[in-house]
């Protein structure tokens, strides 16, 4: 079993930065598939970036050239840079751990809020 907690949120101005921190319990996270999604308020909820087991890195259009996936195995965690942020980044940020390519199953952290205004 896998739990992950996402940290990091809160209230930034437009055009402001903020990282966000998703750290995984068990000692699988490394074969797992890493991803971040969002839900707006009353939307639903969309992927935003991802980064593989092997490290490979895909962006929704949304967020190219904005945001920025990592990860680091040693220390469970994988991280959302987020830059020049917009009124509609406004969103709970959910970290996802897919592991149902090989089995392991799929596993979701409870969400961070992540507000944009002045």
């Amino acid at each position: 079993q896998v739990q992950l907690v996402e940290s990091g949120g809160g209230l930034v101005q437009p055009g402001g930065s903020l990282t966000l921190s998703c750290a995984a319990s068990g000692s699988i996270f490394s074969m797992l598939d890493m991803e971040w999604y969002r839900q707006a308020p009353g939307k639903g909820r969309d992927l935003v970036a991802l980064i593989t087991s092997t490290g490979r890195e895909k962006y929704s259009d949304s967020v190219k050239g904005r945001f920025t996936i990592s990860r680091d195995n040693n220390r469970n965690t994988v991280y959302l840079q987020m830059t020049s942020l917009k009124p509609e980044d406004t969103a709970v940020y959910y970290c996802n751990g897919d592991g149902r390519e090989r089995l392991l199953g799929n596993y979701w952290g409870p969400g961070t809020q992540v507000t944009v205004s002045s």
